[in-house]
């Protein structure tokens, strides 16, 4: 589990095509303290590492994984937003993210309002019905709140502090982004689904 609190922005070091894709990530984090078989969001994604170096951590992307989110896009330099799984006792100053990536939405529109900069994307049909406004989403791994909905596009708005300690600060137009719906936005959509009122 984790918060959708980037602790670190890692930068992919090396790529390798071996059936399933293998990354090597270079991160600020303490690898002494990673054990392999541990867990890291990386961009949103929950990826087991597999190997560790003074200052990188590798993991193996399945083929699926690959399909389901944008990290067939890596490569050599990319930036990318990191979080530990979630401990006993540490600060939920998120949301409940679980690293599952659901699909992959698109930036259509960035724009800058004062300090802060206003992000539009386009989630995919399937998905739009589980956003809200003032709901909560997980976007490359980030825990945000969602400003405005219509149809599929739905707005985010990124205060600089966002912007420096991820990898928000460089977002473009046609950028795809992981996109996990809220877990308990999930459930009450099934309720209603099935007839059941929300509790």
């Amino acid at each position: 589990m984790f918060t959708g609190i980037i602790t670190d922005i890692g930068t992919v070091r090396e790529l390798q095509r071996q059936g399933d894709l293998r990354v090597r990530i270079e991160t600020g984090y303490d690898t002494n303290d990673i054990d392999i078989g541990a867990s890291i969001a990386s961009d949103g994604v929950c990826l087991t590492v597999i190997a560790l170096g003074a200052d990188w951590y590798d993991v193996q992307v399945s083929a699926e994984t690959v399909s389901k989110t944008n990290l067939g896009g890596w490569e050599p330099g990319t930036r990318v937003n990191l979080e530990r799984a979630l401990r006993v006792g540490d600060e939920l100053g998120g949301h409940i993210v679980s690293g599952h990536v659901d699909g992959v939405a698109e930036v259509v529109s960035v724009v800058d309002e004062g300090d802060s900069t206003r992000v539009t994307l386009r989630a995919p049909a399937d998905l739009a019905r589980f956003i809200a406004p003032k709901g909560s989403v997980a976007l490359n791994g980030t825990s945000l709140t969602v400003n405005e909905v219509s149809g599929r596009d739905f707005g985010i708005n990124f205060i600089p502090h966002t912007k420096e300690v991820t990898t928000w600060g460089k977002v473009r137009v046609g950028d795809r982004i992981n996109l996990e719906i809220d877990t308990l936005a999930r459930y009450v959509a099934r309720l209603a689904e099935a007839g059941t009122p929300a509790p």
